[in-house]
């Protein structure tokens, strides 16, 4: 008996792929990345991207809103920037009749895709202003508060080495990010790709693939996609195993581990998972895509004591130890 759903997974893979390839017109060599990128756009969620300068963050970033017909703006975050840059703020203005009133005027935020650029440039107080947006999808200005147009997705870069003059992003702000992702060096033959690409008078046109009612249905059905008991303890032991008092927690944590994963991170990592299920012709989450989404969604939730920083220990190396310390097949049978 068929799948009544068939039709909808496989549009939903098509117009995952599509829109992938669209990116990659511009983007080379960072496919992995590109895939997680979108993974977190029809999750719902916001994108942390963490890597040295000129690897080409806000480049994917910028041909991301090419390829989708969405309303883009750019904050370019510094130390003198404010909240009101941000978000927007009341200006006095002469009606038609003479008379003066407030009226809002809508800031940046006020747009589908938002990039962030080196967030980690402006001060707590004016970081603290996405944080409202990011998790609300609204902004209260003056005692009124203004929903954002959906879909909104935000996309945060920062340079990991550069210390002089930034502010290291609270956990709170972090938090509120569903992936983190690192941006590494392209292998050879993706440099040359690059040369070519942009020293030449080649042109490359990205355009638009997928309109926001198309967007917002894809969501939906990432939400519908099933998730068996056993595969939800799993996601919850995947999570508490990165707690240092959790009885199931390895030595790795129990020792540099200072505070784990939190509930938010559970729900992360079962959306992301949702995504990928989807992409694989799936209706149904498993535990490899649970596996899948585990280092993106939890990297920037766990923290290091001062003995795992002083050994120079990763989240990613904490993680590799959780994921073999918990017996997926164990809790299946018990359930």
């Amino acid at each position: 008996m068929s799948d009544p759903r068939a039709d909808e997974i496989a549009a939903f893979g098509r117009d995952f792929s599509a829109l992938k390839d669209e990116i990659q017109k511009e983007i080379v060599g960072y496919d992995d990345l590109v895939s997680r990128v979108v993974t977190c756009l029809f999750a719902g969620g916001h994108v942390l991207l963490e890597g040295v300068p000129g690897l080409g963050k806000t480049l994917l970033v910028r041909t991301l809103a090419k390829a989708l017909d969405l309303r883009f703006s750019r904050i370019q975050f510094s130390p003198d920037l404010m909240p009101a840059d941000i978000v927007g703020t009341q200006v006095l203005v002469t009606s038609p009749d003479g008379n003066k009133e407030f009226r809002f005027q809508p800031g940046p935020v006020f747009a589908n895709i938002v990039l962030a650029d080196e967030i980690n440039r402006t001060t707590p107080k004016t970081q603290a202003a996405l944080l409202e947006a990011m998790q609300e999808h609204s902004v209260t200005v003056g005692g009124t508060t203004h929903t954002l147009d959906q879909p909104f997705f935000v996309l945060g870069t920062q340079n990991p080495i550069d210390m002089e003059g930034t502010y290291p992003l609270p956990e709170a702000q972090v938090d509120r990010f569903l992936f983190k992702l690192r941006v590494g060096y392209l292998d050879e033959a993706s440099l040359l790709k690059v040369i070519d690409r942009t020293t030449s008078t080649e042109v490359i046109r990205v355009e638009p693939v997928l309109a926001p009612d198309r967007i917002r249905a894809m969501r939906s059905l990432v939400r519908e996609v099933a998730t068996a008991d056993h595969v939800k303890r799993y996601a919850v032991r995947l999570a508490t195993s990165t707690h240092p008092e959790s009885e199931h927690a390895p030595e790795i944590v129990r020792r540099y581990v200072k505070f784990g994963a939190s509930p938010r991170g559970i729900l992360g990592m079962i959306l992301a998972g949702k995504v990928r299920a989807l992409c694989q012709g799936r209706i149904n989450l498993a535990g490899e895509d649970l596996r899948w989404a585990l280092h993106a969604t939890l990297r920037h939730r766990l923290i290091l004591n001062f003995e795992g920083e002083a050994e120079g220990l990763t989240t990613d190396t904490v993680l590799d130890e959780v994921v073999a310390s918990v017996n997926e097949e164990a809790l299946a049978r018990t359930s």
